[in-house]
C-alpha cells in the first residue's frame, strides 16, 4: 500500500488553471478529484536502471474539488503523477486507490510503456485479467512501474504560433494519418518517414499543394492507449482513437530524435509541423475524441479519469451508479452535464489553438458531447460555450453528426457556425453511380436521381433550416465519399463486401453497407480496370463539382487499395499506410482529381455559399440554377420520379462574376444523346469528360440547340465561352 506523503505544501497555486504551470523556482499544480480525502503529487524519478524512486508531496484541499500546490524545484522533464486516496466502494462508483499512479488529464507531455497486466486495475483481476468473482476487491498492486507518466513540459517555441484563418469558400480537406502519410512517401527522409516532421516535410507538403489541398485534417494526435482487447492479439490501435490525454501529442509519431529528447522535443516537434503548414498555406485540422477515453467500461484499466472519480467524468446508469451508460461502443462515454467534462474538453481546445496554432477541429461521434442525459440537445452548454468562445468560434468546428445512442443520427442539426460529416451525401453519391448502376446492368430499375440532385445542390434539407436566415450555409456539409473509416475510393468499385480477416474479428468489424460494386467479380483485376476507373471518376467529379466542403482521403487521389479492409483501425503497417508507388493509370488518376480541384478553385460557381433558389440573383437575368432535362428543355417536377430522370442537366449561374457551369449527368448504362440549353446564349466549352481517362483539352464547342452524346455512367463539363 502506498505510504504516506513526504511533505505537505505552501498554497501559490493559480487557481484557475488545471495542471501544472512551470515557474522560475518550481510548479504550481492543480488536480480535480471531489470526492478524495487525500491526494497526493508523485515526482518520479527513474534510474538508469530503470528503478523507479517516487518523492511525495500531499496537495492542499480539496476546494470546490480541486486539490493544489506549489512544488519548490520541479523542473521541465519531471515525470510525475498522481495518488488518490479516498473510499472503495465501487458498487458507488468510488474507486479511489493510492496503489495507482495516475496521469494528469491536463499533462502536456507522458512517456513510458503500458505494461498490461493486474498491475494497471484497480480492483483486483485473474490471469485473463477478469475480475475475481463476487464483489470488486482493491488490488494492492503498484501500478507505477507498468504505466506511462505525465511530464512535466517545457512549452518554448523559437517559430510563430497563430493560426490561418482561410475561407470556407475556399477550403479543400484532405484526411489523413500521420504515420500512414509518409511512411512510404518518395522523398522524405527514412527517420521522417512517419512522423510530425515528415508531415510538414517538402515533399508532403509539395504534394499538397500541388493536388490542392487547403486544410490538412490528421486523424488524432492525442497521446493514446491500444485498448486489451487488441494487445492480447498482437495488435494495436493504429488510428488513435482512444486517448490517454487530451493535451498531450502522441509521443509515437515524434522523430526519434525527439522521443529520446522527451515530450518537450515532442510539443516542438508538433508546434513546428503545424508551422511550416502554415507556412505553405495549408490549415492544421486535429480529429479530437472528447466523447470517450482509454480506460474501457466499467471493469477497464485504472489510468487517470476513473482513479480521480468516476463520477465526475463518465456517464453513469441511471438506475445503478455502477454501470456505465455507454453511447460511443467504447465501454465508456464522457458526461457532457457534467462542469468538469466541458471545462477539460474547452481547455483542451484552446490550448491546442493557442499554444500550437491549430486551425480546427474534427469531433469524433460528437452527438455525445450534445447529450443531456439520454437526449441529444443542439443548442447544448458546451456547443454554446465553443461557438461564442472568442478563441474558439472563429475556427473551423466539423461535427461527426452520430454516436450509437439512442436516435444518435443527427447530421444538419448541429448549430451554427460548425459543421457536419454529410453521410446522406455519402449514401447518395455511392448510391448513384455504383449499386444502382450494378440494379441496372443485372437488368432491373435503379432509383430515381431526387437524392442525388438534393446532395448536389448543398442539401438544403438539413443545412438551410434554422433560425440564421439560409441556415447554416452550404460550406456546412462537408462532402465526402471515403473516410478512414470504411472503403478507400479503389476499394469502393473493387469490392462487394468488407475483407477484415486481418483484425482476427472473423471478418464481423466493420460496417455493412458499403454502397460498394465490385463490376463483375471480387478483387482485383486488370479487365475490370477501365470500368472502374470511370466509376471512380464519377465518385471524385460528383464530390468535387457539387455545392459544399468537399474532403477526401489521403491516397484516394492516386487510387490506393487497403485490400478490401473497410476497418483498418489497428493495422499500422502496408495495409493501411499509403503506397506511393504507381503505375500510369493511377497518374492519370490523380491528374484527373487535380484537374477538378484546379476548376473549383478558379471559378467561383462551384462554391455558392447560398442554398439555389431556382430565381436569378441581384442584376442576373439567369436563375443560380436551372434542371434541364436530356432534351433541353426545364425538367418537370413530376420527371424527377421516374428512373428516367438519371439523365439531366444542371446549368449553374455564374452570376455575371463567373463562367456559367453545365453539368450533363448519365446515370444510365447506355450512352445518351443531350441537347445543350440556351442558357444566355452563348457556346459552351467542354473542359471535363469523366469518360476520359485523362484530362485533356478538348475541342469541342457547344452551340445551344446542338445535340452530343454523353457516354453511359458518365459526367461531361462545360463552361460558357464568354466570347
Amino acid at each position: 500500500m502506498a505510504r504516506a506523503p513526504e511533505q505537505t505544501l505552501p498554497r501559490r497555486i493559480r487557481a484557475n488553471r488545471l495542471g501544472v504551470t512551470v515557474l522560475p523556482d518550481g510548479i504550481d499544480v492543480s488536480v480535480v478529484s471531489t470526492h478524495a480525502s487525500l491526494v497526493e503529487f508523485c515526482a518520479v524519478d527513474i534510474d538508469g536502471a530503470g528503478t523507479i524512486r517516487e518523492r511525495r508531496f500531499a496537495l492542499n484541499g480539496p476546494e470546490l474539488g480541486v486539490w493544489s500546490g506549489f512544488i519548490p524545484g520541479i523542473k521541465p522533464g519531471q515525470h510525475y503523477g498522481f495518488r488518490v486516496h479516498g473510499r472503495w466502494d465501487p458498487d458507488a462508483s468510488m474507486r479511489h486507490n493510492p496503489a495507482k499512479l495516475l496521469v494528469d488529464p491536463y499533462a502536456l507531455g507522458v512517456a513510458g510503456d503500458y505494461d498490461l497486466g493486474p498491475a494497471v486495475y484497480s480492483h483486483q483481476v485473474d490471469d485473463s485479467l477478469h475480475p475475481l468473482p463476487g464483489r470488486r476487491r482493491l488490488s494492492e498492486l503498484d501500478s507505477a512501474p507498468h504505466v506511462p507518466h505525465s511530464v512535466v513540459v517545457d512549452e518554448s517555441y523559437d517559430g510563430p504560433v497563430g493560426t490561418l484563418d482561410l475561407p470556407w469558400s475556399t477550403t479543400v480537406i484532405y484526411e489523413a494519418h500521420v504515420r500512414g502519410l509518409t511512411m512510404a512517401m518518395p522523398g522524405v527522409p527514412a527517420h521522417l518517414r512517419g512522423t510530425y516532421a515528415g508531415v510538414a516535410h517538402p515533399a508532403t507538403i509539395t504534394h499538397l499543394k500541388e493536388l490542392g489541398i487547403t486544410a490538412l485534417q490528421l486523424l488524432p494526435i492525442h497521446a493514446k492507449l491500444p485498448e486489451p482487447f487488441l494487445i492480447e492479439k498482437g495488435l494495436t490501435n493504429y488510428w488513435g482513437y482512444n486517448t490517454l490525454g487530451f493535451f498531450a501529442p502522441e509521443p509515437s509519431y515524434a522523430t526519434k530524435a525527439a522521443q529520446e529528447a522527451g515530450p518537450s522535443a515532442v510539443l516542438r516537434e508538433v508546434k513546428g509541423m503545424v508551422s511550416l503548414l502554415h507556412e505553405a498555406g495549408i490549415e492544421v485540422i486535429l480529429d479530437v475524441v472528447y466523447n470517450h477515453t482509454c480506460e474501457a467500461g466499467i471493469d477497464g484499466p485504472t489510468l487517470s479519469w476513473r482513479g480521480l472519480g468516476e463520477s465526475s467524468f463518465y456517464m453513469q446508469s441511471g438506475t445503478n451508479p455502477a454501470d456505465f451508460w455507454d453511447v460511443t461502443g467504447t465501454g465508456n462515454s464522457l458526461d457532457f452535464r457534467l462542469r468538469r467534462v466541458t471545462q477539460m474538453a474547452l481547455d483542451s481546445l484552446r490550448y491546442w489553438v493557442e499554444k500550437v496554432g491549430i486551425d480546427g477541429f474534427r469531433f469524433d461521434l460528437a452527438v455525445t458531447l450534445g447529450r443531456q442525459g439520454r437526449e441529444f440537445i443542439p443548442h447544448h452548454p458546451f456547443y454554446v460555450a465553443m461557438t461564442t468562445d472568442p478563441v474558439l468560434r472563429s475556427r473551423k468546428l466539423i461535427n461527426e453528426p452520430w454516436d450509437l445512442g439512442p436516435n444518435g443520427w443527427r447530421t444538419g442539426q448541429f448549430p451554427s457556425p460548425t459543421a457536419d460529416w454529410n453521410d446522406r451525401f455519402r449514401n447518395a453519391v455511392r448510391s448513384f453511380w455504383l449499386t444502382d448502376q450494378r440494379v441496372q446492368v443485372d437488368g432491373h430499375k435503379p432509383h430515381d436521381s431526387r437524392e442525388l440532385v438534393t446532395r448536389l445542390s448543398g442539401s438544403a434539407d438539413l443545412f438551410s433550416r434554422g433560425r440564421t436566415p439560409g441556415g447554416r450555409g452550404t460550406f456546412a456539409s462537408i462532402n465526402f465519399i471515403t473516410a478512414h473509416d470504411g472503403f478507400t475510393l479503389r476499394d469502393l468499385v473493387t469490392y462487394d463486401g468488407k475483407h477484415n480477416e486481418a483484425n482476427l474479428e472473423g471478418n464481423r468489424d466493420g460496417t455493412n453497407d458499403n454502397r460498394s460494386w465490385n463490376h463483375g467479380a471480387e478483387g482485383h483485376n486488370p479487365e475490370l480496370l477501365e470500368a472502374r476507373l470511370k466509376s471512380m471518376r464519377n465518385l471524385i467529379g460528383t464530390l468535387l463539382l457539387s455545392s459544399g466542403t468537399p474532403m477526401m482521403t489521403a491516397g484516394d487521389e492516386i487510387a490506393r487499395t487497403q485490400d478490401g479492409n473497410n476497418n483498418p483501425y489497428c493495422q499500422d503497417n502496408e495495409l493501411s499506410w499509403i503506397d506511393w508507388r504507381t503505375e500510369p493509370w493511377q497518374d492519370d488518376f490523380h491528374a484527373t482529381v487535380s484537374h477538378l480541384l484546379q476548376l473549383r478553385r478558379e471559378h467561383e460557381v462551384f462554391r455558392p455559399a447560398g442554398f439555389f433558389s431556382g430565381t436569378p440573383r441581384t442584376g442576373d437575368s439567369l436563375p443560380d440554377v436551372t434542371w434541364i432535362d436530356r432534351g433541353g428543355a426545364e425538367m418537370p417536377a413530376w420527371k424527377w420520379f421516374e428512373p428516367s430522370s438519371r439523365t439531366f442537366q444542371m446549368l449553374r449561374s455564374g452570376g455575371g462574376r463567373d463562367v456559367d457551369a453545365l453539368l450533363m449527368i448519365n446515370g444510365l448504362v447506355d450512352d445518351a444523346e443531350f441537347t445543350v440549353p440556351t442558357g444566355r446564349g452563348r457556346p459552351f466549352d467542354l473542359v471535363w469528360d469523366s469518360a476520359e481517362p485523362r484530362p485533356k483539352r478538348f475541342d469541342e464547342l457547344a452551340l445551344p440547340g446542338s445535340t452530343v452524346m454523353v457516354n453511359g455512367q458518365s459526367i461531361r463539363l462545360y463552361l460558357s465561352n464568354p466570347s
